[in-house]
């Protein structure tokens, strides 16, 4: 490690070909500065690695005794590797080379970003938007595999993947069974549907590893290697930086990261995470939820805002702003960071992806630390899973909209619209109660993968300027599994902007009494419910048309106000 007045810098490896590498300026290397030291006193990172569950306090202790296991992965995934590459083998020799996965939150987010930046093709299902479900059903079904992950199996969006795909495979003639692959965890309701179905394959992970941080574990590796990625590799990345992550040293990289991020003071928790040409395929949206839902809770914890070039928030960077760069490791950065970006960085972060994911997760246990909160609980997830089911259970018609405007349905949360007449009004109203630490949510239970996406692709850098502080995005139902835990457990100070809209088409759930249409219209109420019960402000805008999703981006990308 290297310190200057200004800046330090970490790394792992020889300074020429480091295999990870994390710098700190301004607040960020103060932190550091500030809280390192007495990290190194404490032993923490060693214990962490000899998986301590005290760390955290008292209240802590027994969530964090059965969530260290992702401490060694690089060691106890490898048993994984053999039945991996025997199973592809088996798949392309029978022309099943499609791989389909059926996940939620750590169990699509880690795939994700190992088949993306390993350039393998995964068809990521982590939505219950019956356009998005139909899609992927609409490819090939000879040729696809079907990669069922879920630690229980409960989780409503998994479990109507998996009942749709299967009366598929019968439904065009296959062996549903031959062409579906279960990741759960030992003794799972999920493992035992399996086995009386007789799926074909089952992989267990390790239940000691939440599913954040479940990126090297089963849920991980086995759809990223029917994807043909080289997860041995990943592996190898992980067990090349490990000890270094567990030495009690100044010099130790994710000792760095974790003070930077969690130790500014006053603490800047916002943390804005920018691309710089990294390689790693939307590593942003893994860390976001490893962040978002390990310190988001009891009133405090770090957002992560998650931007992308010429991002507002870079350009004059807010007090409460720290502005996170993931950089290559080589000296030449193919993407380079736009200006702004590079003069307001605070940290950055390069590195091998397999090392930089555990440099993460050794960093966001250490900040959780540094807040004096448990970073492996997740206490407020739940709450709208259950406003779900009740309203599941209910079928309750929504209630009539406040007013309609060019084709909106405008609803909001009790106070909050006034005597606004207009979506241009009402939106007013929303931003109107932000303050000086606030920050807007945009969640948007839409296809990701279509027309909606397109539409709404500038809306998150036009919010930002027009209100000067920090905004992020998240698709519904999939944001619930991560930035949704700070949404209800951070500190109260977001503006919730929900965007709904009419799927053009049903798809039904085998064996239940409800269609996806009417799933993620529940996800969206029951969400907002739960958001408005806690006092949050929530404005709620159903486009009843593709018209009116065209009119309400373009309104919502309108220039700022005066």
């Amino acid at each position: 490690m290297s310190e200057g007045s200004t800046a330090t810098v970490a790394w792992v490896g020889p300074e020429e070909g480091a295999l990870i590498e994390v710098s700190a300026t301004g607040d960020g290397a103060s932190a550091v500065s500030a809280h390192v030291p007495g990290l190194v006193a404490d032993k923490v990172a060693s214990r962490i690695a000899a998986h301590d569950a005290t760390l955290w306090g008292e209240a802590a202790a027994a969530e964090a005794a059965v969530r260290l296991g992702w401490t060694a992965l690089h060691e106890t995934s490898r048993p994984l590797l053999a039945p991996l590459n025997k199973l592809r083998a088996e798949l392309l020799a029978e022309g099943i080379d499609r791989v389909v996965l059926a996940g939620m939150g750590g169990s699509s987010l880690g795939p994700e970003v190992l088949a993306g930046s390993a350039g393998a093709q995964l068809t990521v299902l982590d939505s219950t938007h019956p356009d998005q479900v139909r899609r992927a059903l609409e490819g090939d079904l000879r040729s696809t595999v079907l990669v069922v992950s879920s630690k229980s199996g409960g989780t409503v969006e998994t479990d109507s993947q998996r009942r749709t795909f299967e009366a598929a495979f019968t439904a065009a003639g296959l062996d549903a069974a031959r062409h579906i692959v279960v990741v759960t965890d030992p003794g799972s309701p999920l493992r035992a549907t399996a086995t009386e179905a007789g799926y074909r394959a089952v992989f267990e992970a390790d239940p000691n590893v939440g599913g954040r941080f479940s990126a090297l574990t089963a849920f991980g590796l086995v759809p990223a290697a029917l994807a043909g990625v080289d997860v041995e590799q990943l592996l190898d990345e992980a067990a090349a930086v490990a000890p270094f992550f567990a030495e009690d040293s100044e010099a130790n990289p994710a000792l760095v990261l974790g003070a930077a991020l969690g130790g500014t003071s006053p603490l800047r928790d916002k943390i804005v995470i920018r691309d710089g040409g990294s390689g790693l395929f939307h590593f942003g949206d893994w860390a976001e939820q490893l962040v978002a839902e390990s310190t988001g809770k009891e009133g405090t914890g770090l957002l992560p805002v998650v931007v992308g070039a010429g991002a507002p928030e870079l350009a004059a960077p807010a007090a409460d702003v720290l502005p996170v760069v993931l950089l290559p490791l080589a000296d030449e950065v193919d993407t380079p960071v736009d200006a702004a970006a590079a003069d307001a960085t605070e940290v950055t972060v390069a590195g091998t992806l397999g090392g930089t994911m555990l440099l993460w997760e050794y960093a966001v246990a250490v900040a959780g630390r540094l807040l004096g909160i448990d970073p492996f609980n997740q206490p407020d997830v739940e709450s709208a899973k259950a406003a779900t089911r009740g309203l599941l259970d209910g079928a309750p018609a929504a209630g009539a909209p406040a007013f309609v405007d060019s084709g909106v349905e405008v609803r909001a949360s009790a106070g909050l619209l006034g005597a606004a007449a207009t979506v241009d009004e009402a939106l007013e109203r929303l931003l109107g109660q932000l303050g000086e630490h606030g920050y807007v949510a945009v969640m948007a239970y839409l296809d990701r993968e279509g027309r909606a996406a397109t539409l709404l692709d500038d809306v998150r850098p036009a919010l930002a300027a027009r209100t000067a502080r920090p905004v992020t995005f998240g698709w519904g139902p999939r944001f619930l599994h991560s930035t949704g835990q700070y949404h209800k457990g951070g500190p109260p100070v977001g503006v919730f902007l929900q965007i709904t809209g009419t799927p053009q088409h049903e798809v039904n759930i085998p064996g239940r009494d409800f269609d996806f249409a009417t799933l993620i219209s529940a996800q969206a109420a029951g969400d907002a419910r739960v958001l408005a019960d806690l006092g949050r402000p929530v404005l709620r805008l159903h486009v009843t048309n593709a018209d009116a999703l065209s009119w309400l981006a373009g309104l919502l990308m309108g220039p700022a106000t005066a």
